[in-house]
């Protein structure tokens, strides 16, 4: 009974130990999801970083990339053999994005959440009702 009760103690333990240390990552990786925009005339206008299924990914016009994380806010983007590095201002946001990639240094900055939502919401607002 009490070797039964000792491993049901470690076992909860070990169970809390492993989600304390996965929570700050799920956070980091939600903060890097967004819409970031380039330059006018870089080779992509825009990418957007998206969790599907648990995995980080960016996409763009010219085409989608797994992201790996390699260091801090730096990811490989796996398909254009680049990386990715995030920058974050004073108080830890994330505010842009410099994308290494095939010969291409882009630098981009990130487009506020409130923006993003309130196209989306504006897009729905204009859409005629046909009866």
């Amino acid at each position: 009974m009490k070797k039964i009760l000792l491993f049901a103690f470690m076992l909860v333990g070990f169970v809390s130990a492993s989600n304390a240390q996965s929570a700050p990552t799920d956070t980091t990786v939600n903060q890097l999801v967004g819409k970031y925009k380039f330059a006018e005339g870089s080779p992509v206008a825009e990418v957007t970083v998206v969790l599907e299924n648990g995995v980080l990914m960016m996409n763009s016009q010219a085409g989608s990339s797994t992201l790996e994380k390699s260091a801090e806010d730096v990811y490989v983007i796996t398909q254009f053999q680049g990386t990715a590095k995030f920058t974050r201002d004073e108080n830890k946001k994330v505010t842009g994005v410099t994308i290494l990639a095939m010969g291409y240094e882009l630098v981009g900055t990130k487009e506020p959440v409130s923006t993003v939502a309130f196209s989306t919401k504006k897009a729905v607002l204009l859409t005629p009702v046909v009866k």
